[in-house]
């Protein structure tokens, strides 16, 4: 049985009793019991037992409580660009706020300072900032490059130290790199960084940070043959695995999952379905999601069949179809294309962003249902997904 599943049977185990004898069983219930009960659930799942009763709403919401309880999807990191990069949160809460200062002043204390958001995973997030404001990261030397690693719920972060030095010929994807934290197994943290060599062999080699030895290994000699991945492409950690996409055999109109695992082995390489279309990946109920948006080889859309696939377990080979639906109602209503830009950890929402990129509509993908329309700035990408971890451990973290 999924996680997901589990959860939901736990959930209706939960609220039949509490259905049978309401009176007796919530007076029964001391509040650290009705925690325990309810850290045991998906998120979505304790925020359905908010309504259960005034004081089951009051214990869930209290910020004391938040860090034995999980979180859901607060809304996503994305950046403007256009004068420089700008940092900005898409909130999907319903409130609207931003649960911090986007921009993390305390990472850039001087405006001086450039800062791009490279990646975010459970609760953490990654950014990689350069002792000069230059609006193109591409541009930056890489002796002016530093990483950070810092939870915006608690405001600790870490710089991590420079990178080995390359070796001749190398080039470092400073902007493709990924974190991998899963708080459930450790405090500890890994980045990985790749690097290539030429155009012509498309060898792709990986730095791995850990936080636990506080240094970066090289692991050289290609772990990938004849594999390009993409600039500015965003990697997904689960179950132990760094998930990345590229082209395998530089063909462009092939797109391919590598998995890999912490020691920067690649463990398995899966076609992506319809290798013509590239979406977006994400983790979501304890699986590996898949969300695209029907484009032609010009990435214009053709239709609007939207569609989510699935790599249901770290022994999957290939993708399952898990979603079909039409957004005809939306595109007709609002007059735009859309490309998928996130998917939601704790359902099958997918998050549609118009061509235009300045506006945001999740997409429940089970019931087919279009939610409220999040307004975006300007000229946006990169949107990263946020869940709050309000946990006061980050290893090796300044505490600043």
């Amino acid at each position: 049985m999924e996680e997901a599943d589990k959860g939901e049977v736990l959930e209706r185990n939960t609220k039949s009793r509490l259905d049978s004898h309401p009176g007796a069983t919530t007076g029964l219930l001391t509040d650290d019991l009705i925690l325990e009960i309810l850290s045991r659930l998906p998120a979505r799942s304790v925020h359905r037992f908010k309504c259960v009763s005034v004081p089951w709403r009051d214990l869930i919401a209290d910020p004391a409580n938040r860090n034995k309880l999980p979180q859901t999807l607060a809304g996503f990191l994305y950046t403007s660009i256009g004068g420089g990069n700008r940092h900005h949160f898409a909130s999907v809460s319903g409130n609207g706020a931003a649960p911090f200062e986007p921009s993390l002043p305390y990472l850039q204390p001087n405006k001086d300072k450039g800062m791009v958001q490279v990646d975010a995973c459970n609760g953490l997030l990654l950014y990689l900032s350069c002792s000069k404001n230059m609006v193109n990261p591409w541009a930056w030397a890489e002796d002016d490059c530093r990483f950070a690693v810092c939870n915006p719920a608690t405001g600790r972060w870490v710089e991590l130290p420079p990178q080995p030095e390359a070796p001749a010929g190398r080039y470092r994807y400073n902007c493709m790199a990924g974190l991998a934290f899963d708080p459930a197994v450790s405090s500890h943290f890994h980045v990985f960084c790749f690097e290539k060599t030429s155009v012509e062999t498309y060898k792709t080699g990986v730095n791995i940070y850990s936080s636990q030895t506080g240094a970066w290994s090289r692991r050289d000699g290609g772990i990938a043959e004849k594999v390009v991945l993409f600039f500015y492409s965003k990697g997904v950690f689960l179950n132990g695995m760094m998930y990345v996409i590229g082209n395998p055999n530089g063909i462009s109109n092939e797109y391919a999952l590598l998995g890999m695992d912490m020691e920067g082995k690649v463990r398995k390489t899966i076609p992506m379905p319809y290798g013509r279309r590239f979406g977006a990946i994400g983790s979501s109920q304890g699986c590996l999601l898949y969300g695209v948006a029907s484009v032609d080889d010009n990435n214009k859309t053709l239709d609007s069949e939207t569609e989510l696939w699935c790599l249901k377990d770290c022994d999957s080979e290939e993708f399952v179809l898990k979603h079909t639906a039409s957004i005809d109602e939306l595109i007709s209503m609002t007059g735009e294309k859309y490309r998928v830009a996130g998917i939601h950890p704790d359902c099958d929402t997918i998050y549609l962003v118009s061509r235009g990129g300045d506006t945001m509509v999740p997409y429940d993908m089970q019931h087919q249902k279009v939610g409220c329309i999040l307004n975006l700035e300007k000229n946006t990408q990169r949107f990263l997904p946020y869940v709050p971890l309000f946990s006061e451990s980050l290893a090796d973290g300044d505490g600043q």
